[in-house]
Order: structure tokens, then sequence, then C-alpha cells
């Protein structure tokens, strides 16, 4: 199969996602169109009165998904991140606004640990003004975990992530949609194709990312790596290189013991996927889809219209990925149905009753509490001059957390965080005209800051921190003087809040191992002035955040690696402890 490095144009890494979603809208003017400013797409059918909405989203990186899958009869909508990080809560509700024809949205996208943190906060807001929101998880990738326990919630530390089967639940909510099914009855279909689905992906080497000149994750030369993840997590187990009948083997091999038992009425059919992650030619494909085929006709099954080409890559890897889905007659009408999408067209399309272009709206923009004006000038105040102090603190560290977060895969932290906190100092600093021993002033400054980041940095790092800053300043905001007991006070809140919203415990090796002890710390110096409370508790995060590395990671992508995390801080710890450290620096002035 081949090796060898893809060559491409450059890019600029800050405006990647915009500039190419664009290029996306109008090379495909005449399918889809951007959601206004929202990194999002909607079909040119959307939003459809009395229509389910099936929204769906993830990271760049992996076209055709998501945005290459929006189109009549497949995804209404889909939602979009910067490379490899989920798209923020903002994005993914203006998203949906925009889809939303009244019958209600179904969410569905894989299952990790950003996705599930920010589409969850999506729904919730959706829910709160009247709109009907189910969540289906995609969880084919049986190289990742156990498959979910039946009646249990979807854990993403625990449970298996969502790759290229994602395109089968999509393909089979989109018809149940376009049929006209109820927002109950295209969720339970949607359920029963995830439940039906499995797969399996092989790696001969990693990926670049956008202006990057060194490959993200590596390959060993003249090795496979199978059970890899399209974000280079690590996979099952690591083999000399395979031909492509040994490949086609492995694939099958993987995925027949895997298998559910058979629909009721299921009679042998099967929907067939090989996917390539981005490198890998057509024609190598197709000559591993030769054995494929064989081995898959020999167990019993029958190929219901196979597909073999791209539907979720991972920049330029090179590999493969095989999902099977188990077929009744009604998954197998839904899968045939027509569609028309950017990236995939079951059958030629009518487009007779497509609504214009101006029939899309505009998401309504997110309110931004704000305190009232005193006609003070904003620069400076406690909330916007402790932010820009853990910027420039945390951008100075940038690459170090970069370096500690590729461990755990993707090693985008310090980049996302950098990101998030820019946004975060103009959203306060435009949020804080009051006066600056007024804590109310401050809490308006973080409860916007905390949106900001969200919307900006993305990924689950991006939904923690923004809750953290939103939640301390939802305490402060109604606070009429500071205390060092009112700080300990709102971030005790904002620990509740982070832990329920990411549901990790202290000793998981996550951002709560520095942020619990600075939290304690401060709460035993709550009789103390802020600045020298502040500083100890700081230092208290700093050798928390350091400890980290005797943890073997148990939550979130990281915990993944089992004991190859262990030995290397936690960058989210790390960028925790740096970010207080700085506010004492700032405080102690």
């Amino acid at each position: 199969m081949t090796t060898t490095p893809a060559a491409g144009p450059g890019h600029d890494p800050g405006t990647f996602r915009e500039d190419w979603l664009e290029g996306l809208a109008d090379a495909y003017a005449r399918t889809v169109r951007r959601v206004p400013d929202t990194y999002g797409v909607v079909g040119r059918h959307a939003p459809r009165p009395g229509k389910v909405a099936v929204v769906i989203g993830g990271g760049s990186g992996h076209y055709p998904a998501f945005a290459g899958l929006v189109g009549p009869g497949l995804a209404d909508a889909a939602a979009v991140g910067d490379v490899f990080a989920s798209p923020s809560a903002e994005q993914v509700y203006r998203t949906a606004r925009a889809a939303d024809g009244g019958a209600g949205v179904l969410f569905s996208y894989g299952n990790y640990a950003g996705d599930v943190m920010h589409f969850g906060l999506a729904a919730r807001r959706l829910a709160a003004e009247g709109v009907d929101v189910r969540t289906v998880l995609v969880t084919d990738d049986v190289a990742s975990g156990p498959p979910p326990v039946e009646g249990q919630p979807v854990d993403p530390s625990r449970d298996r992530r969502g790759v290229a089967g994602d395109f089968f639940v999509f393909k089979v909510a989109g018809a149940a949609a376009e049929r006209g099914d109820d927002l109950a009855g295209v969720a339970r279909l949607a359920a029963r194709a995830n439940a039906l689905t499995r797969t399996f992906g092989a790696a001969f080497a990693g990926c670049t990312l956008p202006g990057a000149s060194e490959p993200l994750f590596t390959v060993d030369a003249g090795t496979t790596e199978l059970g890899m993840g399209i974000h280079g997590e690590p996979g099952l187990r690591t083999t000399r290189h395979l031909t492509a009948s040994e490949l086609a083997d492995a694939l099958v091999d993987n995925l027949l013991r895997e298998l559910p038992a058979p629909p009721a009425g299921g009679d042998g059919r099967a929907a067939v996927l090989l996917n390539g992650l981005g490198r890998t030619k057509y024609e190598e494909m197709f000559v591993v889809y030769r054995q494929v085929n064989r081995r898959l006709r020999a167990a019993g099954l029958r190929p219901h219209r196979p597909e073999v080409g791209e539907f979720v890559t991972s920049f330029d890897m090179a590999g493969v990925s095989l999902s099977v889905m188990l077929l009744d007659d009604e998954l197998a009408e839904l899968y045939d149905a027509p569609c028309d999408t950017p990236a995939f067209r079951s059958v030629p399309a009518d487009h007779d009753d497509l609504r214009p272009a101006e029939s899309v709206p505009a998401a309504p923009p997110a309110p931004v509490r704000t305190a009232p004006s005193t006609g003070l000038p904003a620069t400076g105040l406690p909330a916007t001059a402790a932010l820009q102090a853990a910027l420039d603190l945390i951008a100075a560290d940038e690459d170090e957390l970069g370096r500690l977060d590729a461990v755990a895969g993707d090693g985008d932290h310090g980049i996302g965080i950098v990101r998030g906190l820019r946004a975060a100092v103009a959203a306060a600093r435009a949020a804080e005209p009051g006066p600056a021993d007024d804590p109310r002033s401050a809490g308006a400054a973080l409860l916007a800051a905390g949106l900001a980041l969200a919307d900006a940095s993305g990924g689950a790092s991006g939904a923690l921190y923004g809750t953290l800053l939103a939640e301390t300043g939802a305490v402060l905001a109604k606070a009429e003087s500071y205390s060092t007991a009112l700080l300990a006070d709102a971030v005790e809140a904002a620990q509740r809040a982070v832990t329920e919203l990411g549901g990790a415990q202290v000793g998981d090796k996550t951002m709560l191992d520095a942020l619990d002890p600075f939290r304690a710390e401060l709460r035993a110096r709550a009789a103390e002035p802020l600045p020298g409370a502040w500083k100890a508790a700081a230092q208290a995060a700093t050798r928390a955040a350091s400890a980290t590395a005797d943890l073997t990671p148990s939550r979130g992508r990281a915990a993944r690696m089992g004991s190859l995390g262990h030995g290397h801080p936690d960058a989210g710890a790390v960028s925790l402890s740096l970010l207080v450290t700085a506010v004492g620096d700032h405080l102690n002035r």
C-alpha cells in the first residue's frame, strides 16, 4: 500500500476552517450553503416545515465527514470544528437553529468527549427554548473498546468511538427524516443502524496538519498499525507490512468476530464500506475489496450496494477501514433511498422542491450579559487583566502543552487554549465596564469570556475551560464585594460544574487533579488576604500538575493510552496550573 507523503498546498492554520468551508460552499452552492456567522453548513432543502432536522458534526480533517454529507436524503446540516476538534456548543446551536423545521432535531456524531460535551450543551440550550432534541452517538469502532452496555449512558472514555460507520447511521437517519418519520422514529432507526454497524481500520503512515512541517503521528516504516484511530489513537497491535490480501483478511477477521446477531428479518444482506483514510489510492482499495468481498461471502454475508471510497478521512493518513452494517428490509430501504450531497449521491435527485437560498434564517446571536456601564475604560480591570496575564504565560508554553497533549493523540491542547484565551480576553474587555472593586463587573466579563473561549477553542478542553470561567463569573456576578471566601466559593462552584460536565474525578489524570488542590488550598486560606492565599493555592496546583506524571489516565482520549500515558504530566492539569499562577502573579503585583 502507498506510504509516501502526499504533497499539497500550504495552509494558514489560523484560517483553515473558514477557508475550506467557504470553498466548499462556493463549489457546491447547488446543494449546501454556509450558516451565517457560523462554522456550519445547511442543505439547500432545509429547513423544511414539519420535517425532523438531522444535524451532524465533528472536527475538520475528516472530509467528506461531516459537511460533505449534507443534502436531501442525508443530513440537513453539519457543524464543523477546528482540525480534529469538536465544534463548540455555540456553533452547534446556531447550525441546528438554521436547520430546525419545527419537528425536532436529531444530533448524531462520533463518540468523542469534546463532541459529547459541546453537542450536549447545545441540546440543553435548544431544549430550554422548546426544541425537542434527541441524540444518537456512533460507536462502531471495535478496536477502541468494549461495546456500550445497553441501558447505560455511553461513556467516551470507556465505550467505542465513532469512525466510518458514521456514514451508515447518518444515511439511515437522513432517509427516515426525509420520508416523514417523527423524531422518535428517526432516533430509533439511527440507534438501530448504530447497533448493527461495526468498523475496523488499519494505518500505514500518519498525517500532517495544515501549516505543520512534521507529521502529527507516525507509523514505523515497514509496519501496519491495526486498529489505529482517526486522530492517531493507538491501535490494537503493530504488525509487519501487509499485502493487500493479508490486509483484507485482517479487516474481515476482526469484524466477523464482533458482528452482532442478525436482525429479525435479516437474510445475510449487509451494507459494506471500504473507506480510505486520505492517502490510499482508489485502485489500491479496489484490490483490497476484491478479497474483502470473497471473505464476506464465504462467511454467509451478501454485500448490498457496497461502497469503496473516502467517507471519513484523517487528512493524508495512509490506511483503510472496513465497515459493515447488517440489514433488514426497513434498513435496506432507507439505505437505498436517494440522496444528493457534495460527496455522495445514491441516485439523481429531483431539485424542483428545493427552497431558495434566502429561506435559510440567520441563527440568533448568543446573549451576552454585561454590567451597567459607568463610562470607565475597560482595559486593565481585574478580569480582563488577569485573563491577559494567563494568555501571556500559556502562550509562552504553547509548544510544551502541545507536546504533552500529543501523548494522548492529537497534540492540539496548546493551540486550542491559546486561541480560546485570545477570544476570552476580547470578550471580557467588551463586557467589563464597571469599577475595579466591583465583582459584578468581573462576573459579567468572565461569563462572556467563558462563552467566547468555548466557542473559539472547541474540543473537550474548550468546553471545560469555558465552563470554568463562566461558572466562576456566575458567582462573582451576584456579589457586592471581593473576599478570598467569595473566590473560594466561585472556584468550588466552577469545579462542581466541570466535574458534572466532563464526568471525571480527581485521580483520573485530568485538569481536576490541579483544580482540586487549588480549590482546597484557597478554601483553607479563606480568612487571609486574597493575593497571598491565591499564590499559595496556585503553588499547590503547580505541584499537583507535576505529580500527574505518576498517574495513569482513566478519562478522556488519553484513557485509551493506558500505561503508555504514565510518566508524562497531563496537559490540561499543566495549563490549569499556568492559568492560576498567572492570575496569582497579577494579584501580587
